[in-house]
């Protein structure tokens, strides 16, 4: 046997091995497509379309939805929407309404967390009551604090002038800074069971052994929250703060259910803003403007808070 016919078997053997192997991955990424087929779908269909479509329109004047003359502008909504005092005003409440509800609900959640991971005989039970208000639909919660802010039969009227706090009704939802605060109420209760549960997620991972070893050292619970606590709850809380903020500024439906952006636009969010320029004013372009630099600031404000969570993780290793 010559030395050639040696090196062409063994050649030719590694040819032949990889020829099932390469037929069984087109077959896996043959599956893997048709899997993923559907997914990609419905990503298409409910994100990426309308995405593409509102940017389209917005590039036009579509002042009726059976408009048929609707002339290029290119980025005049845009520049009329950043003309607009009435748009500041309201990116100035909805960041009003963001930062206060985010930082009502990070820290009532963190007690209520701190409550639910104690040792006690009917925790469960407490759970369970805890998460109802997040459970209620937001059209639900929206109408009962609505009745509760009532100037006329209102229970918080009632319970304050019992108590001797005020003299005589107030109309909570009358004047535009009470509105808003109002709102900010009704949303941060029903928020608040469901940022308490995902740091309760994060307390309950904290080793054990840790909490002895600062009592071992006589250390209180002002030592303990800040040297134990909160460091290691810092990806917990980045994931709420992502998570909230992005909630709260395009809140919508409990500004319409409450005060329909009232009084005085008092209570006119960004995205209620966009909802009466679009559809109250039949002016598509405006409104879709609108959206589109909602979605902007969104997605800068993740970027901030995911390299925050990035560097924070960074700093706990």
């Amino acid at each position: 046997m010559t030395v050639a016919s040696l090196n062409g078997s063994k050649e030719g053997a590694p040819e032949k091995r990889s020829l099932p192997r390469r037929g069984k991955r087109d077959r896996q990424g043959r599956l893997a497509f048709w899997l993923l087929l559907p997914a990609g779908v419905a990503v298409f269909g409910v994100v990426l379309y309308p995405i593409a479509r509102t940017i389209l329109v917005s590039l036009f004047q579509v002042n009726s939805a059976l408009a048929t003359d609707t002339p290029f502008v290119g980025l005049g909504n845009y520049v009329e929407v950043l003309q607009d005092p009435e748009f500041w005003n309201s990116l100035w409440r909805t960041l009003y309404f963001t930062v206060v509800s985010t930082a009502l609900e990070l820290v009532l959640g963190l007690i209520v967390a701190g409550l639910l991971n104690a040792k006690l005989r009917w925790r469960w039970l407490f759970r369970t009551i805890v998460v109802l208000p997040w459970a209620i639909p937001t059209i639900v919660n929206a109408a009962m604090w609505k009745g509760i802010y009532n100037a006329q039969y209102g229970a918080l009227n009632a319970a304050l002038t019992q108590l001797g706090v005020i003299h005589e009704y107030k109309a909570w939802l009358g004047e535009p800074m009470s509105a808003l605060n109002a709102v900010i109420i009704a949303d941060v209760w029903k928020t608040t069971p469901l940022v308490a549960f995902f740091l309760l997620a994060g307390l309950t991972a904290i080793p054990s052994e840790l909490y002895e070893a600062a009592r071992i050292d006589r250390a209180g619970w002002p030592r303990m929250l800040r040297s134990i606590v909160l460091p290691l709850l810092v990806p917990s809380i980045s994931i709420v703060l992502v998570l909230r903020t992005v909630e709260a500024f395009k809140v919508f439906d409990i500004i319409y259910a409450m005060t329909r952006g009232g009084p005085i636009n008092g209570t006119a969010t960004i995205a209620y803003f966009a909802y009466i320029r679009a559809f109250s004013d039949q002016n598509f372009g405006v409104g879709s403007a609108l959206a589109i630099i909602i979605v902007l600031v969104i997605l800068v404000l993740t970027t901030i808070y995911l390299r925050f969570l990035r560097r924070s993780d960074m700093s706990l290793l």
